[in-house]
């Protein structure tokens, strides 16, 4: 009895530690799969970055940094549904995140869904009126809507507040 009780305090030290390691390893993993998926992305292997970012989610489903990043791989894999659902999530975990509307707004426009790219775009300048790329990019749905002057006015805004894109493409339009 003495012996086990012995053994149970000596190993009691090692059994904690390797608990807590097991435990702390876990954000680390997590960290390692997500940088794993945006150098999977970043190099054009789509299909292996959206499967990384997956596993992030199966670990932490709150992780909105993977729902973005796995959200832009199907842009690029021009998987658009997947992308607006992604991108869904993301707003749902963070109704203030710009970034997570404005892309949104990127695959409903690529989906042709203007109307949907417009409210989402309305909804970051609202939050924050000097978007420089809300407007240039709500200046691209309205365009798809066929409201050129309202595009127009739009990249002006985007182009006042410093988005350079905007200038080029106030000078490749018939905005007047």
């Amino acid at each position: 009895m003495k012996i086990l009780c012995l053994l149970a305090l000596l190993c009691a030290p090692f059994i904690s530690r390797s608990q807590y390691l097991a435990d702390n390893n876990a954000p680390k993993d997590i960290q390692k799969l997500f940088l794993a998926g945006e150098k999977a992305q970043r190099s054009g292997d789509l299909q292996l970055a959206i499967d990384l970012f997956e596993q992030v989610l199966r670990t932490d489903p709150d992780h909105v940094n993977a729902y973005l990043q796995r959200g832009w791989s199907y842009i690029m894999d021009k998987q658009y549904e997947s992308a607006v659902r992604d991108f869904g999530h993301a707003i749902e975990l963070e109704p203030e995140n710009h970034y997570a509307y404005i892309s949104r707004a990127s695959a409903n426009n690529r989906l042709e869904r203007f109307k949907d790219a417009v409210v989402d775009l309305d909804r970051v300048i609202a939050m924050d009126p000097k978007n420089e790329e809300a407007y240039n990019n709500r200046g691209w749905s309205r365009k798809g809507l066929g409201d050129l002057p309202a595009a127009c006015k739009d990249w002006r805004t985007s182009q006042r507040l410093g988005n350079a894109e905007a200038k080029i493409i106030l000078s490749n339009t018939r905005c007047k």
